[in-house]
């Protein structure tokens, strides 16, 4: 089999080749951000959203874009066509380069350093999918800039390490008594057939599948709107999802153990599934 190929500051190499510098402030701080692109049957979805939340997140941390948009879709394309027409999950990672020194200020930080790389995307679970999954609840111990996709991602990952540990899907973050979103997810509730998600701000990451879940509400004449989710609501709401690139939209069906609605996936998400299933295969088949 060959020995998967990945792009490193201008040039496509085999990964075990591939090196960073020590001294690079992604590896010291985490000081750069990242993107997750879906490539369905090697067609990248929703590229021009990805690059728009990409600029938003350099600008957010004071990173010059290294490329333009048109270079941005030339390394991407060139990367997935690499692999295929299967099914990818293209992963992008900017950061602000290699320092002289140790410090904190970044007046000293050289070029930016660029990297992506292509896997294969699983595809979601049919079957877990229409059972529908657990979550838990935590207190959100994350920074005050979550809008940002940065690669400082350590309190997501002992949030999601929580989740595991319980044998859940997904851990729900909560600030103030209202629900966030989750640990690597977006939250829906269905509210009297009403779909409700947080609105965008600092506290959440406006994800792409998101957005579209919010854009197939509008089109197709199904209520919605962006407000906040009281945590002690979640007993009384018929419905609720997480939306993610790699989940989709996935239903959820008990948080802490306690049922949501009739304990079963609901018919606003089915229905927003197939919006989204019927979406998805036009994107494949004209990119």
């Amino acid at each position: 089999m060959a020995e998967p190929v990945v792009y490193l500051n201008g040039e496509f190499i085999p990964a075990q080749q591939a090196t960073v510098s020590v001294f690079d402030r992604g590896f010291l701080f985490g000081d750069g951000v990242y993107e997750v692109i879906p490539a369905y049957g090697g067609r990248l979805f929703r590229l021009e959203h990805h690059l728009d939340r990409l600029q938003r997140s350099l600008d957010g941390l004071r990173i010059a874009n290294p490329y333009t948009r048109a270079q941005w879709s030339s390394v991407l394309q060139a990367l997935t066509q690499r692999a295929g027409s299967i099914d990818q999950s293209v992963y992008v990672q900017v950061t602000r380069g290699v320092a002289q020194m140790r410090t904190h200020a970044f007046t000293e930080a050289g070029s930016p350093t660029v990297f992506a790389m292509s896997s294969a995307l699983g595809a979601v679970d049919p079957e877990r999918r229409a059972q529908g999954v657990q979550t838990i609840t935590h207190e959100d111990i994350r920074w005050h800039r979550c809008d940002l996709k940065t690669t400082a991602m350590v309190a997501n990952v002992l949030l999601q390490q929580l989740a595991r540990e319980a044998g859940a899907e997904e851990t729900l973050l909560h600030r103030d008594g209202r629900i966030i979103e989750g640990a690597s997810s977006n939250v829906f509730v269905v509210v009297q057939d009403v779909v409700v998600t947080p609105p965008p701000g600092p506290e959440l990451l406006p994800g792409i599948t998101r957005d579209l879940v919010l854009e197939l509400a509008r089109e197709n004449g199904l209520p919605w709107r962006e407000d906040e989710i009281p945590l002690r609501s979640l007993a009384k709401v018929s419905e609720l999802w997480l939306t993610s690139g790699s989940r989709e939209v996935m239903p959820v069906i008990a948080v802490d153990r306690q049922p949501i609605g009739d304990g079963v996936p609901g018919p606003v998400w089915r229905r927003v599934l197939a919006l989204f299933q019927e979406f998805k295969r036009g994107a494949q088949a004209h990119g």
